[in-house]
Formats: C-alpha cells, sequence, structure tokens
C-alpha cells in the first residue's frame, strides 16, 4: 500500500528538544553477506530512530508519493514527531549501493535525487530545540537552516557532511563549520577536507575552523574526539558479522544526539559518553540490512552492550 496523501507541514509550538533535518530515503544494497532490495533508508530515518531510544526527536525531511506507508509506520514505532516530514509529488530520494569485502566503503551504483532536488525546508519552530543535527544535505541548504531558527540559538548544534560536498561546495561549508559546535566526519572526509594524512592534525585543523568539538569516525577502527582542551580515543565494539554498514554514521550521530538532549549535558565527559553509545548503537545497525537490527532491540540491550563494551575498553 501507497501513501499518496499531501502531509502538512505545521508549525511546531514545543518542538522535540533534538531536531534531526536530512534526508529520508530507499535504498538498494548488496553486501557480501546478502542482497536486499528497496530497503527503508536515509540519513534521517536511521538518526531519528537512533536517537528516539534515548529522547524524543523531530525529523524533517521529504518523501515523495510513492513512499511506503509501511515505511513511516516503522517511525511511528518510536518517539519521532513526523510534522515536518512532508510529501510531494514524485519519486522519493533513491540510492543503489554496493560493499566489497571493505566494508568501510560502498560503490554508488545509482543516485536519483528525485524530490530531494526541491527539497527547501522551512523550519517553522516558534522557538529552537535545545539540540539540532544537521544531516548529510546540501551546505547551502544548512546554512538556510541555521538562519531560519529562532532567538535564543540551540544549546548545541551539530552537521555531517560527505566528500562531494567538500569537493563541490567546500566554501559553504566552511561557513556551515563557523557556525555549529560540533562536526561529524569519518576519517577519509577528514583527510580530504585538511590535507592532512594524520587524524590528529586533521581534527585539531577542523577545530580551528569554528566548531568546538570534532568527531572523526574510523569505521572498525573506532572513534576520535577533539575538543578545545581535551582529547578521546574509543576502538569501535568487537563483531563477529558485520551484514551491512550502511546508516551506521547516521545511526552513530543519532545515538549520540539522543544521549546529549537526554543528559542536558555538553560538558566533555558528557561527550564521551554520548560517542559511547552512539558507537554502541551503531554495532546494533550492521548487524542486518536497513532498520531491522534496530526495530528488535529494546534501550536495556544498549546498556547491556554498553557495559560490556566499557569493561572490554578500559584497563
Amino acid at each position: 500500500m501507497k501513501n499518496t496523501s499531501k502531509q502538512k507541514t505545521t508549525p511546531i509550538d514545543t518542538p522535540a528538544p533534538l531536531v534531526v533535518i536530512g534526508t529520508v530515503a530507499i535504498d538498494s544494497v548488496e553486501t557480501p553477506f546478502g542482497k536486499r532490495d528497496r530497503v527503508f533508508g536515509g540519513s534521517a530515518s536511521y538518526f531519528s530512530y537512533a536517537a528516539s531510544f534515548f529522547n524524543s526527536v523531530a525529523l524533517v525531511a521529504n518523501v515523495g508519493n510513492d513512499f511506503p506507508a509501511e515505511y513511516r509506520q516503522i517511525l511511528e514505532e518510536r518517539k519521532i514527531n513526523l510534522g515536518h516530514l512532508e510529501t510531494t509529488p514524485g519519486k522519493t530520494f533513491y540510492w543503489k549501493g554496493k560493499y566489497g569485502l571493505d566494508l568501510n566503503s560502498a560503490q554508488t551504483l545509482d543516485t536519483q535525487l528525485n524530490v530531494l532536488k526541491d527539497f527547501n525546508p522551512k523550519v517553522h519552530f516558534k522557538q529552537s530545540p535545545r539540540y539540532l543535527f544537521l544531516a548529510n544535505i546540501d551546505p547551502q541548504l544548512q546554512i538556510s537552516i541555521l538562519d531560519q531558527l529562532a532567538q535564543p540559538r540551540p544549546d548545541f548544534v551539530a552537521c555531517d557532511t560527505m566528500n562531494f560536498w567538500i569537493h563541490t561546495k567546500k566554501k559553504e561549508l566552511l561557513h556551515v563549520l563557523a557556525r555549529v559546535d560540533c562536526v561529524v566526519m569519518n576519517d577519509g572526509e577528514a583527510r580530504e577536507f585538511t590535507g592532512e594524512s594524520n587524524l590528529v592534525r586533521a581534527g585539531q585543523k577542523i577545530r580551528e575552523l569554528g566548531p568546538a568539538h570534532v568527531v572523526i569516525k574510523k569505521g572498525e577502527h573506532g572513534v576520535l574526539l577533539f575538543s578545545e582542551h581535551h582529547f578521546f580515543a574509543l576502538p569501535a565494539y568487537p563483531l563477529e558479522a558485520v551484514f551491512d554498514p550502511t546508516g551506521a554514521g547516521d545511526t552513530f550521530a543519532g545515538g549520540m544526539m539522543g544521549y546529549l538532549a537526554a543528559s542536558k549535558s555538553v560538558k566533555f565527559e558528557a561527550l564521551k559518553r554520548a560517542i559511547a553509545y552512539g558507537s554502541v548503537v551503531a554495532s546494533f545497525t550492521v548487524e542486518d540490512f536497513g532498520l531491522d537490527s534496530l526495530r528488535r532491540i529494546k534501550r536495556k540491550d544498549i546498556d547491556e552492550r554498553l557495559e560490556l563494551f566499557r569493561k572490554i575498553s578500559s584497563f
């Protein structure tokens, strides 16, 4: 059954403490362990589902009128405000990718922007959310969203990006970094953005551009956190089987931001625990295709894995 109704974007008087602005997509994915066509995906989908284990979250995105009703219902399972998930005429953003033995990078086989080409979110919040995440979208859109926010500004704004924007819109991306509190990049993006092969120098150089905190994801090798007077390194949660890494980075960000919003703190100790939670939630995501693994777990499963992670990571 398809959802063909026009969804209205109405002002959210009191938005969720956490808001994510990104993409909701339909993916087709192939890995060495299987293949799945038309999987529910998108940066905002993974982010919001992961964040909802910790706190309510509002999702801002658009989909086409081909978007399956059952996918919307998946989001409705959680504490996710869909008041700003618009349905517009056309097809939903589609991505098709393939992973080889190196599961840290995907080969893109097809990208169809479809309704995403006209995505120009109008954030009608009467007051700014306390926590805001700008997922992997055009830096010009990220700037537009920051310009729309009511005063006072959010307590904590974080953003994501990708190689494509680094290549084509670095100037705009620099403007975004000057206005956010935290940026999340993977190791390849950090090296490409700064021209530094050493990730410690790359993280420090990015932080000097404006964000108080820089998070560099290293896939199966863990994550680095840079702040003005602090540095933290965390290994990845060890897994015997990784079926589909799609959405792992977005899930990581969702777990991180969801925990921060729930803790109501952005002190360094809270950030350390937040990236640990993000790593654990992402470890569940990669154990199956799409959101399937996350839909099978509860918060207690995340807490139990975090405690095990703590034990094997300390000495």
